[in-house]
């Protein structure tokens, strides 16, 4: 829901990557197995075999089998030949020509004992076909096969599979219609490799996380906060709900900084969702203030004797440190004794911050900043109609709505009129820098919000069933007939839209920040939380869930993971191999714990607020993490 302003973490950095130069593909030769013409005088007779066998070298059996040919037609063949035409040619021809006696000794010692393999052999086979069938009939026979493809798999081949193995669902638009008895067959099979209960109890599992524990309590030494103050801070907190929720933490550490009075924020009431909701209607103000008593003063409005006084204006540097807030902005406050700061966001560093600062703002982010009565009482109402029948559900923040794709300027299956209409809008907002964008270079580079399709994609190739209860955090999709491809495959999405009554959702009406805080509330007590886009929202639900033990986040690799997609569209890779390496591609993205990592540029680190290890979560067996402070 949240919107950004121009020096939001917009696109990805671009890196010495392998540029996408097309489809490539392997051309390769059948294997054939042709036993030329051979002869042997058995008696006057000659056996002649012809027999050619051709496979698909890309099969899942394909060279499994081939070794088995070579083989046999570099040793076994003569072997063979050999045995069939003395049992078929001697046998035969010696019964006709020798007395009947003769032929009872013979059966009783030799060709008795030689006739009695064959029986036994006989029996096995049927044996064999009678357990064959009873495997089939109880869906068995999966593994097998599935081992035979991960043999495959295996061995890395490019090739193209054999297209009924296919999932034809997730080759391309063209295969969406028509699902065949074969496609169908194998999908059965597939679901015996292991029981869905274990399938599903893999995607809903939440990473290792022991040993981990919140550490942001004020210290035992803490000092008593002085009554004195050296000046008031006004503050504008720019941006949608996540951006503001970011500045509003970090004004109150400058204030901790400067020793300063912070005036209640004000909220943007200019973004692009315009929306007029204040502080009071969104926070719990009374929460917010009792919280922080320790930590800095905090009033509702100016006092008196200060209104007559003009406030200093002063836009904050960027990622600012301590030493900045000290020596240049607190000397202007106590000549001016009230300061307005003009913009919140990102006015202080992610790193090089003493701890007690680090852990004052999560105690602002993760308790102080409590939503108001009304969004969470109805966010937890929306969580409880999620969670119907004890089921898990997942959230998906679905950042594909008409500002980001502008912003970003990725139109990637969107029509041609659609992405003119994008690109409009870009040169109409005048505080977005980057007007001219290659849409396909900057996907690519994974600078672009998933599509919905590319989102089905990565859900199905992670196991998740078709089932699975999806809560929406995003507004509308932008394209038309967008979202069908996930509605498809994914037929239980809801939103609060869907989960409420139209009397129900009166109470917000054009409050969209109100409704953000909504979804906000519903994200974080999810059983999984997917993010299509590295914005504020999904920065901000990531770092929560951290915060709160480290729920399951999946963070996609966009970059790989749409080279893989344009691979399966192209018939380049198969279902089954698209699947494999997704899930290779995703397993340690899953939000386990691990250092947040500093930049050489404070606006390329990865941000505090999605990662609040060190600072605000601490090891508890281990040394002591540092706290990459300078």
């Amino acid at each position: 829901m949240s919107t950004f302003e121009s020096n939001s973490d917009g696109v990805a950095q671009r890196v010495n990557s392998p540029r996408f130069s097309g489809p490539m593909t392997r051309r390769a030769h059948s294997f054939k197995r042709n036993n030329t013409t051979s002869t042997s005088a058995v008696s006057g007779g000659t056996l002649s075999t012809h027999n050619e066998v051709e496979l698909q070298i890309n099969s899942p059996r394909s060279e499994e089998v081939s070794e088995v040919v070579l083989e046999r037609k570099h040793s076994g063949g003569h072997h063979y030949n050999h045995v069939s035409q003395r049992v078929h040619g001697g046998v035969v021809k010696g019964f006709l020509k020798r007395p009947l006696e003769s032929i009872g000794v013979d059966l009783g010692f030799r060709e008795r004992k030689k006739i009695g393999h064959w029986m036994f052999l006989v029996f096995c086979g049927v044996c064999l076909f009678m357990g064959v069938v009873k495997i089939c009939a109880t869906g068995w026979l999966g593994s097998a096969i599935d081992k035979a493809q991960s043999d495959q798999e295996l061995s890395d081949s490019n090739g193209i599979d054999n297209l009924n193995a296919m999932d034809q669902r997730s080759v391309g638009y063209a295969y969406r219609s028509r699902e065949g008895d074969v496609e169908r067959t194998l999908k059965m099979v597939e679901t015996g490799v292991r029981s869905q209960a274990d399938k599903e109890s893999d995607v809903w599992s939440k990473p290792n996380s022991e040993n981990f524990t919140q550490c942001i309590d004020l210290s035992k030494n803490h000092k008593k906060l002085d009554a004195k103050t050296n000046g008031y801070i006004l503050v504008n907190a720019n941006g949608g709900l996540n951006q503001m929720r970011f500045g509003i933490c970090d004004m109150v550490a400058v204030a901790r900084i400067m020793k300063a009075t912070l005036v209640l924020p004000s909220l943007d009431h200019t973004s692009y969702w315009a929306d007029q909701s204040g502080f009071k209607d969104l926070f719990d103000w009374k929460h917010f203030i009792d919280t922080l008593k320790d930590d800095i003063h905090i009033v509702e409005t100016l006092p008196q004797a200060y209104t007559g006084i003009q406030p200093f204006s002063k836009t904050p540097i960027s990622w600012s440190k301590v030493h900045y807030y000290k020596t240049e902005v607190l000397p202007l406050l106590k000549q001016h004794k009230v300061i307005y700061f003009t913009h919140t966001d990102s006015r202080l560093a992610n790193n090089g911050i003493p701890r007690s600062i680090q852990k004052l703002r999560c105690r602002v982010n993760y308790r102080a900043l409590r939503y108001s009565a009304p969004v969470e009482e109805f966010g937890n109402k929306l969580v409880s109609r999620m969670q119907q029948n004890g089921n898990p559900y997942l959230a998906l923040h679905l950042r594909y709505e008409k500002d980001m794709l502008a912003f970003t300027g990725c139109s990637h299956n969107l029509t041609a009129e659609e992405g003119e209409e994008l690109r409009r809008m870009r040169y109409e907002v005048g505080h977005w820098k980057e007007k001219e964008i290659n849409g396909t270079e900057r996907r690519l580079l994974g600078g672009c919000p998933l599509t919905p399709r590319e989102t089905s994609l990565l859900l199905r190739a992670l196991d998740f069933p078709s089932h699975t209860r999806i809560y929406l955090v995003a507004g509308e999709a932008y394209g038309e007939g967008s979202m069908k491809y996930l509605e498809d495959d994914f037929p239980n999405i809801f939103s609060h839209s869907s989960l409420s009554s139209e009397e129900e959702l009166n109470h917000f009406k054009n409050h969209q920040n109100m409704l953000a805080g909504i979804d906000y509330v519903v994200a974080l007590q999810s059983d999984v939380f997917l993010y299509t886009y590295d914005g504020n929202m999904a920065k901000a639900v990531q770092g929560h869930r951290r915060f709160e033990n480290f729920k399951k986040t999946i963070n996609p690799d966009k970059m790989n993971f749409v080279k893989l997609v344009d691979q399966l569209d192209e018939g380049n890779i198969s279902w089954k191999k698209f699947s494999s390496k997704v899930k290779k591609l995703h397993k340690d993205s899953i939000g386990a714990p691990y250092l947040r990592e500093p930049g050489e540029f404070p606006k390329l680190e990865e941000s505090f607020y999605a990662n609040p290890l060190p600072g605000c979560i601490c090891e508890t067996r281990k040394e002591q993490i540092p706290d990459l402070a300078s």
